[in-house]
């Protein structure tokens, strides 16, 4: 079930207030449910992963996208590896 549309998009406020102030370097976020606004391109963003902050350099395309798509939380490490059994004949 998607956000209200007469709520509006939800944008952290402290983010918006980093960006208004006019920090330099990538802006440290927790916030990763945060939806990206047109105000947030062309920055960087720290987004946490719940282990580190991955860099997410934010261009127009990414606009109404959340932060937390573009920090995976998992690694995937691959399926079950086929081993290569040694049969010995008797």
């Amino acid at each position: 079930m998607s956000r209200s549309s007469k709520k509006g998009p939800y944008v952290d406020a402290n983010l918006t207030k980093k960006i208004e102030k006019g920090v330099t370097g990538p802006i440290k976020a927790y916030a990763r449910r945060s939806q990206i606004s047109p105000l947030f391109v062309s920055h960087t963003f720290s987004v946490y992963n719940g282990k580190k902050f991955i860099d997410v350099y934010v261009t127009e395309d990414m606009v109404g996208h959340r932060l937390g798509e573009f920090a995976p939380t998992r690694t995937f490490k691959g399926h079950g590896r086929v081993v290569k059994r040694v049969l010995e004949k008797t």
